[in-house]
Order: C-alpha cells, then structure tokens, then sequence
C-alpha cells in the first residue's frame, strides 16, 4: 500500500468507499429481512408484545457481544479475521429464515445475524477511523452509513416487489442469498486491497497510551437514554399492519424510506458534525421524541413521517456517534470504546424494547409518554457534554 502523504487521502477515500459498498450488500441482505420479520413472526403465532421481547433480546445479545469483539480486537490487533468471521456469521442467517418452520427456530436465526452483527462491527469501525482522520471523521462515518442506508434502502424495496410478484416470506428469504454471497465476496477483495488500514492513519497515539475520559461516559449516557426511548421497527410494523393503518405490502416501503432518511441524514448532519460538533445532536435528538407519537396516533400519513424521523434517529446512532467516539479515546482503545459504547446502547434498545412491547399491551398513550421522556431526558446530558467539553462540541 502506498501511503504517501500525496495519495493518503485518495487512499482513505477509496477505502471507505469499498467498506461502504461492501455494508450496502450487507444491509440490503439483513435489513431486507428485518423489514418483514415483525409480520412473519406474527404468522408464526406470536403477539406484540413477543415479537418486541425477540427483536429487543437479538438487539441485546447483538450489542452485548461488542464488549467482547471489541476488547479481543484491541488486544490481538486482528481486525480483518474478526471483521470476516462475524459478516460470515450474519450473512448465513439471513437465507437460513427460509427453511424456519415454526417461531423458535426463526426467532434463533434473527438472533444469529445480530450476533454476526456485534462481531465484526467494533474492528471494522476502528478499520474505518483509521481513514477518517485524513477526510473528516463525520464525513468518512457519514459516506459509510449513507451506502449503508442505500442498501436498507434497496433491500426492503426488493422485498416488497419479491412479495407483490406472489412469493412468500420464505422464498423470499432465500432470494437474500445472493447478495448475502455478493457481501463476502466483496470483503474478501476488501481484504486482500487493504491488508494493514491502519497505514491510512498518520501521527496517531501511542497504542497504550491514555483511558477512556469523563466525556466517553458521558456521551454513552446520552446514548443510553436515546436508545431506551427510540423504540423498534418490528413493533410499528406489526401495528401498522394489524390496525389496518398501512397495507402489508407496503410496511416493506415505509421501512425502505426510514434507511432513505437515515443514509441522508448521515451524509448531511456528518459533515455538519465535521463543523460543529455533538451540538448538532441537540435538534436531532428532538426529532427522534417525535417518532414514537406520530407513529402510534397519526394516521398512514403521519406514521409515515414518524418512520421517517424513527430512521433519521436510527442513522445518527451509526454515523455520528462512533464519529464523535474515535475523536474522545486514544487510538489503541478503540475498539474496546466502540464495544462497550454500544453494548451499553444495545442494552437500553433492550430495555426500552421490553417496556415499551409491555405498555402496547396497556395503552398508547403510556407508552408515547415514556418513550419522549426518555429521549428526551438525553438533551440536558448533550449539554453538560457541550459545556464541559467544548473542544468536542465545535
């Protein structure tokens, strides 16, 4: 690899573009798959409540994972192999959905892909970091995340149409193999292009060096509070469709527009963090508040735009944070901060995936009113952050 001072940008670009090529087949696989599996699981015999309960325990034990995968990156510095291993993980389960008879053995392949997920999503995003210091941090996580979302984008579309043309669930889940195979095949040539990413990254700390500081924490908190009240895309759809709001065969669609905002808003409110900072969570935390209620008490209209901010909150969880995250920690943890920054994110998805499928089965109204108080109870913690620490804030 060439890294010239010259061509070290070109480089880095290019790098994060193969990665982001490579997350769009990837996302066009799983979350093709994830946008039907509310309504399979409740042709399996399952109810609200449990369908939450499954989609938030993947999220948990997904998430929960990184702890792990992010401490073994740092210590044994073998990003790509673990980065490999955990996208063959995930990008197995998805086609093996076609041949679930019955909601155990579904609910087991869902939680495989998001264990797949938490494996190779801490060294990867260390991988990238390594490229983002040359082109901008929220520039670099934010090209990512928008190829990312082109693919969470493509995939629910395709399913949508796969569904139309009179194919069911199953079959439909089969057909996710081919860009399941497309996936590896592009992160092997990932590989084998760019063997050492970190060469992309010039004048950093020492690998020892340093601990996770007050602000980390901090801003996980945010984080945590965030992901308690953002709420699950299997639980709307299943109540979109179950009271009659939205027909089936578009739940699909909706969920195609959210990943449509959300790799929009990653490459737009990227580059602003590039300028300003974790201030310009502030505004996007408030849109995110405003997900819940327009979901469950607007009509097809209204929940539409719900999704809509639903996916643009989902799109800053995955763009600006590990942006924000690889500005605050030394260089040789990483991927240890990615991992417990989202296993502690992970955790509230749970959380808050698990109280809010419980108040669906009391009342609307207790379960938009806890979802905004806890969103919105992230604002005065971003402050503080902003306050405290303003060399992260501008």
């Amino acid at each position: 690899m060439d890294n010239s001072k010259d061509n070290l940008k070109a480089l880095a670009t290019r790098f994060v573009i193969m990665i982001g090529m490579m997350s769009l087949l990837a996302d066009l696989t799983y979350e093709g798959s994830r946008s039907i599996i509310g309504p399979y699981l409740g042709l399996l015999g399952l109810g609200g409540a449990a369908i939450s309960i499954i989609t938030g325990f993947g999220e948990l034990l997904g998430y929960g994972l990184r702890l792990f995968s992010g401490r073994l990156a740092d210590t044994s510095r073998k990003f790509w192999p673990i980065t490999i291993f955990g996208y063959v993980v995930q990008m197995f389960a998805v086609p093996l959905l076609a041949l679930a008879r019955n909601w155990p053995l579904a609910a087991w392949f869902i939680i495989q892909e998001r264990m797949g997920k938490a494996i190779r999503n801490p060294p990867r995003d260390v991988m990238l970091s390594h490229a983002a210091k040359e082109i901008g941090y929220g520039w670099a996580f934010g090209i990512h995340e928008a190829l990312d979302q082109l693919g969470a984008l493509i995939g629910p579309i395709a399913v949508a149409v796969i569904l139309e043309v009179g194919y069911s669930y199953r079959t439909t889940f089969a057909f996710l193999a081919v860009p399941a195979t497309m996936t590896i095949f592009l992160l092997i040539m990932a590989w084998k292009t760019y063997p050492h990413p970190e060469n992309l990254e010039t004048g950093f700390q020492d690998l020892k060096a340093g601990s996770l500081p007050r602000v980390y924490w901090a801003y996980l908190l945010a984080a945590i509070l965030s992901g308690i009240g953002i709420g699950g895309f299997p639980l709307m759809a299943y109540y979109l469709q179950t009271g009659g709001i939205v027909p089936p065969v578009l739940i699909p669609v909706y969920y195609a527009i959210a990943m449509g905002v959300s790799g929009g808003g990653s490459l737009l409110f990227g580059k602003l963090f590039d300028k300003m900072g974790v201030v310009i969570l502030l505004p996007l935390t408030i849109a995110s508040a405003l997900a819940i209620p327009l979901v469950f008490l607007g009509g097809s209209a209204f929940s539409m735009l719900g999704v809509a901010l639903w996916g643009l909150g989902m799109g800053v969880q995955e763009s600006i944070i590990p942006a924000a995250v690889a500005l605050m920690v030394p260089r040789g943890k990483r991927a240890s901060a990615y991992g417990i920054f989202t296993a502690g994110y992970g955790i509230s998805l749970f959380i808050g995936s698990v109280i809010i499928g419980l108040l669906y089965e009391i009342n609307l109204f207790s379960l938009i009113t806890f979802s905004m108080a806890a969103e919105l109870a992230a604002i005065p913690v971003l402050l503080w952050v902003i306050e405290v620490f303003p060399r992260f804030s501008v």
